[in-house]
């Protein structure tokens, strides 16, 4: 199926910019939300930055021990039909940045409850998703497992905050 998606000549394509919002947005949005907290004294807004955050981290450390423990080789790597955007030595399962960028989306969506963040949000996961079977990085079962991962972190880290800290969940409720 990465075949059909991605093409011979994936350099100027908006896909790769697309890609490369993963990480930064991940990192910008809780600390975003921290900043405004701190500025505005406001303990539930930090709570939620935090609670973000941890999601992110812990999608980001499970990413990494799969990729460790499955190795995994890129498409591009093992095909010569794949052309990849850049050569990437790391393993492919699951994805990275489909990873923290649903984790993000998913914490997002447990914090938010809104339809115009939460919608954006899985949109957005979702086209890093895409970018990175259109680059030749990732096979679909790497950006589903990414995905997977980035939304069950998200889930985890809010269940764990709950019970670890029921207290600040009494604040979040007034």
């Amino acid at each position: 199926m990465v075949r059909n998606i991605n093409p011979q000549n994936t350099s100027g394509t908006g896909w790769k910019t697309v890609s490369s919002t993963a990480k930064p947005i991940a990192v910008l949005i809780p600390a975003g939300i921290m900043t405004a907290a701190l500025i505005n004294k406001d303990k539930i807004s930090k709570y939620k930055a935090i609670e973000i955050g941890t999601s992110i981290i812990v999608a980001a450390a499970t990413t990494t021990m799969l990729k460790q423990i499955i190795k995994r080789e890129r498409p591009g790597n093992v095909y010569t039909d794949i052309y990849p955007d850049k050569p990437d030595t790391d393993y492919a399962f699951p994805s990275g940045h489909v990873s923290v960028s649903f984790a993000t989306a998913a914490a997002l969506s447990i914090q938010y409850k809104k339809w115009y963040i939460t919608v954006p949000a899985y949109l957005w996961g979702t086209g890093v998703a895409y970018s990175r079977m259109y680059l030749g990085q990732h096979y679909p079962t790497d950006v589903l497992m990414g995905a997977a991962t980035g939304i069950g972190s998200a889930y985890f880290s809010h269940w764990l905050n709950k019970k670890l800290f029921p207290k600040k969940q009494q604040l979040k409720k007034r």
